[in-house]
């Protein structure tokens, strides 16, 4: 099942014609989901009870306005919706428990859009086993390929899978972007290092990755790029020309902050087209 959040808002449009494009795709049925939290007109002199209900009636207009968004785009597709109570990132990171897939838009009136670079890229793409995609940047027509950000190590697997079946079920090119930098100590005059033996074990690695999810998707063309450049400089370059750029999460910390990479977090600042974060802790390999 694919998720969408939807505020009422332009870019939560967005996202819902984005999750209904994949679930036409992927012949998954699209659930529309609104938060309603009360929380800040509960509080001391600020409660307001009598707007529970306008909360309510204005959640369920919205979820209605989004469900015909939705199949007016894709006909035939299943669509249902669920208002619930809460604050966003929790309900959404409730509702991603049994998802395929949670789709987001990047700005909003608050509610799930206007929260995405506080709280939702942490709390929910860094808490959810699933992809999550944020919507960015604006309308243009389909540019027929997928960028892929990886590295040599086996945690950008699950991207990769993503990234393999999002190609597949686009008909596009799968463009794979290894990035690298020299290490700082590497220019140490004391250091003795063979770099270009570095590189190329790490080119090969990468490769060798590649080749796995190949057999995979024969049908899938690739193309790779190793430019020496920061990871969220080259991922951002790239988005100018892709419809989806897909990245892993390697973050490991013990608190929130750090669940989420900071290419992933860099990339959700600065991407042109919309981004999907992928964990690598919990997804199903291909």
């Amino acid at each position: 099942m694919i998720i969408v959040g939807v505020d009422g808002s332009t870019a939560a449009q967005d996202a819902v014609e984005w999750a209904a494009d994949d679930a036409f795709r992927t012949g998954e049925p699209l659930r529309i989901v609104h938060a309603v939290d009360r929380a800040p007109y509960q509080v001391g002199r600020y409660r307001h009870p009598e707007l529970a209900d306008l909360l309510l009636r204005e959640g369920q207009r919205i979820l209605r306005e989004a469900a015909v968004v939705a199949r007016v785009r894709r006909p035939g597709i299943e669509v249902t919706t669920r208002d619930i109570e809460g604050a966003p990132a929790p309900v959404l990171r409730e509702q991603a428990r049994d998802a395929t897939e949670v789709v987001i838009g990047s700005r909003g009136r608050g509610g799930f859009a206007g929260m995405l670079l506080g709280s939702v890229s942490v709390h929910v793409a860094g808490h959810v086993n699933c992809p999550v995609v944020v919507l960015r940047g604006e309308h243009r027509p389909p540019r027929g390929e997928i960028v892929a950000g990886v590295d040599d190590s086996p945690e950008c697997e699950p991207a990769l899978a993503y990234a393999f079946r999002q190609a597949e079920l686009r008909d596009a090119t799968l463009r794979v972007v290894h990035a690298w930098q020299l290490p700082v100590h590497a220019f140490a005059p004391e250091a003795s290092y063979a770099m270009d033996e570095v590189r190329a074990a790490q080119r090969q690695a990468v490769q060798d990755r590649l080749a796995i999810f190949s057999k995979g998707h024969p049908e899938v063309a690739v193309v790779e790029d190793h430019p020496a450049a920061h990871p969220v400089d080259a991922l951002t370059d790239a988005s100018t020309r892709a419809d989806l750029l897909v990245v892993g999460s390697h973050g490991r910390g013990a608190v929130a902050s750090m669940l989420l990479g900071s290419v992933s977090r860099g990339v959700l600042h600065h991407a042109h087209c919309p981004v999907a974060v992928v964990r690598a802790q919990g997804v199903r390999r291909a």
